[in-house]
């Protein structure tokens, strides 16, 4: 699997960063792809936050008839229950993680670490964030569904990770019925859950942005 890299932008003040959002995108994208919404975000005053959107390995998927493509992991059916490569999945959580630890290892505290994702990246991110070894600050799961809630090994020490759920009740890509289904499994593992559904298709919408500052305000200010 390639590591192909990830876009990094830096805190507005010019100071240091003191807190690291990764935001990993979805099938067929890059990190560019949410690079426009690091700007779009109001932060508090003060915050200084550093920004890592990965890019995702190129892989043939499965179903997208073996086109390569970036990808986090292969699709092999559009079943509801979604039949993914959990192998490969892992691996791609355990690159994301290995980024999380270089940020605490340059003195970003792991509670002031957030892992957002989008879709396949937001799969990535619940794996990515609930097996890892220390505490982080919070999971944004996008329009995304909890793929290896069978196989995971949670970790005792993100057993408190507030989870925030957005999904569109108009998805045609990934049934919002996936994101509720994460949300009731969560719950019933004592998670703090709170979920927020939006008007839309599968994708972000100006009101969710908003929610998504005032989310990152909270938990880093």
């Amino acid at each position: 699997m390639s590591h192909p890299g990830e876009l990094i932008i830096e805190p507005r003040s010019g100071r240091p960063a003191d807190a690291c959002v990764f935001i990993l995108h979805g099938l067929g994208a890059d990190g560019h792809d949410f690079e426009p919404l690091v700007p779009a975000l109001t932060l508090k005053e003060g915050l200084d936050v550093r920004f890592i959107l990965p890019h995702a390995p190129r892989l043939p998927v499965t179903i997208n008839g073996g086109m390569v493509m970036p990808a986090w992991y292969d699709i092999h059916e559009m079943s509801l229950d979604r039949r993914v490569d959990t192998r490969q999945l892992v691996a791609s959580a355990e690159r994301i993680q290995a980024l999380v630890q270089e940020q605490i290892d340059h003195g970003i505290d792991s509670r002031r670490i957030i892992l957002a994702g989008f879709s396949q990246g937001g799969a990535v991110a619940y794996q990515a964030a609930l097996s890892f070894p220390a505490p982080l600050g919070g999971l944004l799961a996008m329009s995304t569904y909890f793929a290896t809630a069978e196989t995971i090994e949670l970790n005792e020490a993100n057993r408190g990770l507030p989870i925030e759920i957005h999904h569109g009740s108009f998805d045609p890509v990934v049934p919002e019925a996936l994101g509720k289904a994460a949300q009731q499994r969560l719950q019933a593992l004592d998670y703090p859950v709170n979920y927020r559904s939006y008007p839309m298709a599968h994708a972000v919408c100006p009101q969710q942005v908003g929610d998504i500052a005032a989310w990152l305000n909270a938990r880093l200010g």
